[in-house]
């Protein structure tokens, strides 16, 4: 906590330093599953608009599908609100970088908050799409299933059990476990072309090896994207403390 009751992320190694301003906004992240597929960049790079590039590991792209819960959801100085700062969230995103500042560009957010949903899309104009969400935790597995319900929205639907099967480490640097989660802003594009960067901070990743049965992940289809047929590769989260800052502009339309 700090001196006016809020609640701060510890500071951390970034490759930039945090903001200067106040940042706007905490919430925990609990139960993470990180599911990640390498794909051809071509098959991305379209999907991303300029001036941002499409960010690689060695030559690859990489999609990425993460279910999880969002606690503790709040404005700076405001006691989380019942029944609406705790709700379900599935993004699905890649990975950006904008004037050396590598970030996370998502495709989707569903998520089973109405007010989050339509609050994220005006205030950080983000695709968060309204969906219906479970997630249920039973002993040290996960059963969580996502369908969107969003008016005129493509439909999308995942379900699955997860689980981590070790302790958890921090990734190297240099690692694609690291590369993939260290990860401290995100960009985003208003329907003017303008495009945004919101900073974020938290501790370094407490990642878990995982497994999981995945029934059903229709999230992509709306992005006619192929996912390799093989396993994701999977890291799991049991909570994680962030907040954020306000967007600013970094790159205005014509």
């Amino acid at each position: 906590m700090t001196g006016d009751g809020s609640v701060r992320a510890p500071s951390v190694a970034r490759p930039w330093p945090a903001p200067s301003r106040p940042w706007i906004m905490a919430m925990q992240w609990h139960n993470l599953l990180f599911m990640h597929w390498p794909l051809p960049p071509r098959m991305l790079s379209p999907l991303i608009p300029a001036p941002l590039r499409l960010d690689t590991f060695e030559g690859a792209a990489w999609m990425g599908v993460a279910p999880f819960q969002m606690r503790g959801v709040g404005p700076r100085l405001i006691p989380p609100l019942p029944g609406l700062s705790a709700f379900c969230e599935l993004n699905v995103r890649t990975y950006v970088t904008f004037g050396g500042k590598p970030g996370v560009w998502f495709f989707s957010l569903d998520a089973a908050s109405g007010l989050a949903v339509r609050a994220a899309r005006l205030a950080f104009h983000l695709p968060y799409y309204d969906a219906r969400m479970r997630c249920e935790t039973r002993g040290q597995t996960i059963r969580y299933t996502s369908s969107r319900v969003h008016r005129l929205a493509p439909p999308a639907g995942f379900a699955a059990s997860y689980r981590p099967i070790g302790p958890p480490v921090l990734a190297r640097p240099g690692d694609l476990a690291d590369w993939l989660t260290a990860r401290y802003c995100l960009y985003a594009a208003d329907r003017h072309g303008t495009v945004w960067r919101g900073d974020i901070d938290h501790a370094p990743w407490p990642l878990q090896p995982a497994e999981a049965e995945i029934e059903k992940n229709t999230m992509v289809a709306p992005l006619r994207v192929i996912l390799p047929s093989g396993p994701p590769l999977l890291h799991f989260a049991r909570r994680l403390d962030v907040v954020a800052w306000n967007l600013e502009v970094v790159h205005a339309s014509l």
